[in-house]
């Protein structure tokens, strides 16, 4: 009779495929957030990406450049003692390229990580949550004030050239100087917050623009308003609640700045500590709020 055998048991077999352990030296959470940062500081140039997504950044960096260029070819052919322009008027008057790369930029460097949910992949290690917020929120910040500071520079250069006072003229780009890097701050704060709040792209270029120049149609309405009826007393006080009018009160306040504001009538001193206090506080807040809605997205 045949006889039955009983198979012997499966055993595993480690097959040996070359896979070996990391050796090399762990660079930690400070060189993700400098890695972080440059490639989000690169990003909002187009820089490391697709041409098309150099265009609309580098046109706009051109068209903030350009008039500065102008201003300098004027001022040194006609042989001026002094720029037709003062440093901190600039951004005011360009306000609206700033709020245009502002809408592209912000929503670029958040709202594709939250559409696309690859914030938890950053959590996940070494960075954390608060080195993310402070990388993109430096990122967009050191944008905008390339953005800004560089037609500054091209004017301070030109006045250099056309030999015109040392000490007033380095005097005034430091408080133009002082000026962007707070405009900067303000307005990445800013879109950073509003472009966070959705990962549509396109809804938060909409809300951005929206914020920026609805807030300041309404203020520079009413201002007029109040100029009209010789309400000259409340002119100062409505700047509170516009972004640009915000940096314009504390630039008049504190940096020798001809106001923008209907009339010239814009905040002394006294005012001028509330709206630095205000704008201060929106930075702050803006931290704050970003942390939280992180908070929620890295689950």
């Amino acid at each position: 009779m045949p006889t039955e055998t009983t198979a012997a048991p499966a055993q595993g077999v480690i097959h040996n495929i070359g896979y070996r352990d990391y050796a090399g030296p762990r660079l930690g959470r400070g060189y993700a957030r400098r890695a972080l940062y440059s490639q989000s500081l690169r990003g909002a140039y187009g820089l490391g990406r697709s041409a098309r997504s150099k265009v609309l950044p580098m046109t706009l960096f051109a068209v903030m450049c350009v008039p500065a260029a102008i201003v300098v070819a004027v001022a040194v052919t006609t042989k001026m003692d002094r720029l037709p322009l003062e440093y901190t008027r600039y951004a005011i008057l360009l306000q609206a390229v700033i709020g245009l790369f502002l809408a592209a930029q912000a929503p670029q460097s958040v709202s594709r990580d939250l559409r696309f949910r690859t914030v938890p992949l950053y959590f996940s290690r070494p960075i954390e949550r608060v080195d993310y917020v402070v990388a993109k929120f430096a990122a967009l910040a050191s944008a905008l004030f390339v953005l800004t500071a560089a037609p500054l520079l091209i004017l301070y250069a030109g006045a250099l050239l056309a030999k015109m006072g040392f000490a007033a003229q380095t005097k005034a780009f430091a408080q133009g100087l002082i000026s962007v890097a707070l405009l900067s701050l303000f307005f990445a704060g800013i879109g950073l917050v509003v472009a966070a709040l959705t990962p549509r792209r396109g809804f938060g270029v909409a809300a951005v623009i929206a914020v920026l120049t609805i807030s300041y149609g309404a203020v520079s309405t009413v201002q007029g308003i109040a100029l009209a009826r010789d309400n000259t007393d409340v002119i100062a006080w409505l700047g509170l609640f516009s972004p640009i009018t915000l940096i314009d009160g504390v630039q008049t306040a504190f940096l020798s700045a001809t106001s923008a504001f209907p009339g010239g009538h814009g905040p002394g001193t006294g005012a001028g500590a509330v709206y630095l206090l205000v704008v201060l506080g929106a930075v702050a807040a803006s931290y704050g709020l970003l942390m939280a809605r992180y908070r929620k997205a890295g689950l």
